[in-house]
């Protein structure tokens, strides 16, 4: 019996694509039937984004397990984005990367990412407002 060594991960506490997930993960659908977002990622998408928006949530009652909540109009600042660049990748973005994600992505009259996610055919904002 032969076994092909694979390239270490590097992220090992997070498996591949190719691997089967961790238990972590376990009971989380991140599509739907229909093939948007579950209601469970964007719960999850919306934390995230959360923790490093602007203006900041408000913050739970002591003790309370909840996902953060962006507040309506949120959106992510240069530094906030160099912050999540940095825990998620270990390094902030290069400009290039940047420029690409403002072109690409919801964003501010002024080119502050926002948080709109594509559901569907339809997209809601952080108010709430859905619209095609």
């Amino acid at each position: 019996m032969s076994s092909v060594d694979a390239a270490p991960s590097p992220r090992p506490e997070t498996p591949e694509p190719s691997s089967k997930q961790g238990r972590r993960n376990a009971g989380v659908k991140l599509l739907d039937d229909e093939g948007a977002i579950s209601d469970q990622l964007e719960a999850c998408l919306r934390h995230i984004f959360s923790k490093y928006c602007v203006p900041q949530p408000e913050p739970s009652r002591a003790g309370a397990m909840t996902l953060l909540e962006p507040p309506p109009g949120a959106y992510l600042t240069a530094e906030g984005l160099d912050a999540w660049a940095q825990d998620t990748n270990g390094a902030p973005f290069s400009q290039e990367t940047k420029d690409e994600l403002v072109e690409f992505l919801d964003v501010t009259d002024d080119g502050r990412l926002t948080l709109v996610l594509a559901t569907g055919t339809l997209r809601r904002d952080l108010t709430g407002a859905t619209y095609f």
